[in-house]
């Protein structure tokens, strides 16, 4: 049951996508005075050492944050992530990753409230001993949090369980992270049912959610189904490092799927994944995927057949939604850009494209943004059933 040790992947290239977004989304938060909650499902031990035996036994940081270590041309943003890593490494030397908890802790200002949670025995012992050394050093520099309470609460017990009595927060605000290990894979369902529980009890709070992409059906049908999600918005965005391999084995992929996300990330990740690509990607499979909407709710949306065109199915629904656009190949010329859609795909060399008629991007996705009228049509899709209680799974 608790198998899965993220020390294992501290600092490997999801971990930069997840990050990187992740603190992206709190600095939008520090954009008002009034406090916000974050709250971590999954947090891990808080803190890892690529020198010990789990993270230098895979050396999954060098596929990461080892690429970025030393470059002296990171875009804005991602140069705000570097350095929050570099701030845990004083010495110069790259030997501490961060998990979200310390990232968290890290950006969120002494108003704000940090609720973690972890079911893995060690971990959570971990977590605690963690936090409790970077008190006892704030301490010795005479550093004391100005309000009264506890700003960060650990507690070992299940994530997803957890969401239900912290929503909504006194403060209206919250962002809520959802990283479970999908070693079981039921997690998908697991991570879909909590977020349905927390838009009802909080519909306007911000949700983020890291997930793999791998060859299973589970993991292949995630984001379609989140996209059906309440939420008023939503924002999905994937990154591949390379061309998967035919036995399916290793992490390839991995997507940051945000409810509610600021109007900002867009145009952040816009500038931003292309230099991920190019400095991360290790073959021409490498690619990026950017995609946003509102709500899906029709069965099926628009194809994009082989030749490139695009065919809309008659008697669906057609409205705002993604349009997925497969990649294009490696080229030294910039690619034009269209008006009109929602998805942005590229690879090293080339602009994000956006096609110029609009639709969904696959069965089941969601429908695409146009600014020309469309028809529309009735169609339905089936509720899912509920799933029965279950216990934590450590992850982060």
């Amino acid at each position: 049951m608790f198998s899965y040790r993220h020390a294992f992947h501290a600092g490997n290239h999801a971990d930069v996508l997840k990050h990187f977004v992740l603190i992206q989304l709190l600095e939008y938060l520090n954009q008002k005075d009034a406090a916000y909650t974050y709250i971590d499902t999954h947090s891990g031990a808080g803190v890892y050492a690529l020198d010990d035996k789990f993270a230098a036994k895979t050396a999954e940081y060098d596929t990461g944050i080892g690429k970025l270590w030393d470059r002296k041309d990171l875009p804005p943003a991602l140069k705000e992530y570097v350095d929050l890593i570099k701030s845990m490494n004083p010495s110069g030397k790259m030997r501490y990753y961060p998990g979200s908890p310390f990232c968290a802790d890290k950006v969120a200002r002494d108003q704000d409230r940090l609720r973690l949670f972890e079911m893995h025995p060690a971990d959570v012992r971990l977590l605690a001993d963690n936090f409790g050394k970077l008190q006892a050093h704030a301490a010795e520099q005479g550093i004391r949090p100005p309000q009264r309470g506890k700003r960060v609460m650990i507690e070992r017990s299940d994530g997803f369980a957890a969401l239900k009595p912290l929503l909504p927060p006194p403060s209206r605000r919250a962002l809520v992270l959802i990283d479970p290990p999908y070693e079981d894979k039921n997690d998908y369902r697991y991570v879909k049912d909590a977020l349905e529980l927390a838009l009802g009890r909080f519909p306007q709070g911000v949700y983020a959610v890291w997930y793999p992409l791998l060859q299973r059906m589970e993991s292949r049908q995630f984001a379609d189904k989140l996209k059906r999600l309440p939420a008023k918005e939503w924002l999905n965005v994937t990154l591949t490092t390379r061309t998967p391999g035919p036995d399916g084995v290793g992490l390839h992929s991995s997507g940051m799927f945000v409810l509610n996300p600021p109007y900002t990330l867009e145009a952040t990740l816009r500038e931003t994944m292309p230099y991920l690509v190019q400095v991360l990607g290790t073959d021409a499979g490498a690619t990026f995927v950017i995609e946003k909407g509102t709500q899906v709710t029709g069965a099926a949306g628009a194809r994009i057949m082989p030749d490139g065109t695009v065919r809309t199915p008659r008697n669906n629904p057609i409205g705002k939604g993604s349009l997925r656009v497969p990649g294009q190949a490696p080229d030294s010329a910039p690619a034009p850009r269209a008006r009109g859609a929602d998805t942005v795909a590229g690879r090293p060399g080339r602009a994000p494209a956006r096609p110029a008629e609009a639709g969904s991007g696959r069965p089941g996705g969601a429908p695409a943004r146009s600014q020309r009228p469309r028809p529309a049509a009735a169609a339905g899709a089936a509720k899912e059933g509920t799933p029965a209680p279950r216990a934590g799974r450590a992850r982060k």
